[in-house]
């Protein structure tokens, strides 16, 4: 494999691993913040209006900014019926051929994305909720965890190209 594919597996690989490890932690936070909601509703008797809506933020930041790590650590879901019957090189074929789709699939979802925040930026939209917290945030984040699967994609799809032709590269 040229030089510059190894050194792109083993920066992005690093990357995703680090900001995986940290994002395993924000089970914590959401668990911090879904607290604070049962006990303001039943010590205050008043619920917190921002709680459920920050709590579904913190989600959607675990879930997709984590999502990377999960595609590196192979604990996406896949019909195992088969696969684990194939072989090392059978599997490197369906996960290349796989792994295209899901980069077109990341890459529609980023130009959505893209275009969604930059609506959310020009009209100010917010939340339709009592709290109305602005949307781009949000958005933002969801982009950035996309983009992060899409560079981690890219990655699985140069190792498996590696495995086909006999020479795996491995990261951690």
């Amino acid at each position: 494999m040229p030089k510059f594919a190894i050194a792109y597996v083993r920066i992005v690989d690093r990357i995703n691993y680090f900001i995986g490890r940290i994002m395993m932690y924000g089970i914590f936070v959401l668990m911090a913040i879904l607290m604070w909601s049962t006990i303001s509703k039943a010590a205050f008797v008043v619920p917190s209006s921002w709680t459920l809506e920050v709590a579904q933020y913190v989600l959607v930041a675990y879930y997709l900014v984590g999502g990377a790590y999960s595609i590196q650590m192979g604990a996406n879901v896949r019909m195992d019926l088969f696969y684990s019957r194939w072989s090392d090189r059978k599997k490197a074929w369906v996960d290349s051929f796989t792994i295209l789709l899901l980069i077109f699939y990341l890459g529609v979802l980023i130009y959505g994305g893209i275009d969604s925040i930059s609506y959310a930026i020009e009209y100010q939209e917010r939340s339709p909720t009592l709290w109305r917290p602005l949307m781009w945030p949000v958005k933002s984040v969801m982009v950035f965890g996309i983009f992060l699967m899409l560079l981690q994609a890219i990655s699985e799809l140069i190792k498996d190209i590696a495995k086909l032709r006999g020479a795996p590269i491995n990261v951690l």
